[in-house]
């Protein structure tokens, strides 16, 4: 029986794009509009969402994830190879470059979740613009804007009457 051998670079690519999980779509919640029907619901929704996508150049946030993932392996691998080399010749390039492709690859899983989430949040935006501008009901924020209390409202005293003129 003959066992596969896969490079450290390409074991670090691959666990790291199983571990980015990231939605196609939009990750906010929006209902349908007064007196919409849930088909328009439904025709707004997959128009918003191509809007959405054009916003952001058509790339996922998964795709953006998993790409700086894998140049932050690569470059880490590279620079880890390097050192090692420079450090302890040929043995310490091997054991530098898995060093190398461990701290790039979780550096890399920083930045990529970083950069997708930054995505996402834009896409989201794109997509809420839309169904708002087709009348449909999206999430505001529940905090209130008004600086007014509740109850009787206050009213200052007039006031105090100028001295008498002498």
């Amino acid at each position: 029986m003959k066992l596969l051998r896969f490079s450290p670079l390409l074991m670090g690519v691959l666990l790291l794009g199983a571990c980015v999980s990231m939605p196609k779509g939009p990750s906010v919640m929006v209902l349908p509009g007064t007196g919409k029907s849930f088909d328009q619901f439904r025709y707004d929704d997959v128009e918003c969402r191509q809007f959405a996508d054009v916003q952001i150049g058509g790339t996922s946030p998964s795709d953006i994830a998993a790409d700086s993932a894998a140049k932050s392996a690569v470059v880490g691998t590279a620079i880890g190879a390097a050192a090692g080399a420079a450090l302890g010749g040929r043995s310490g390039a091997a054991a530098g470059a898995g060093g190398g492709l461990l701290v790039g690859s979780a550096a890399g899983a920083g930045a990529g979740e970083t950069s997708a989430y930054g995505l996402q949040r834009r896409y989201d935006y794109a997509y809420i613009q839309c169904m708002y501008a087709k009348g449909h009901k999206v999430p505001v924020s529940g905090r209130l804007t008004s600086s007014s209390q509740p109850g009787p409202s206050y009213v200052p005293p007039p006031p105090p009457p100028p001295p008498p003129s002498r």
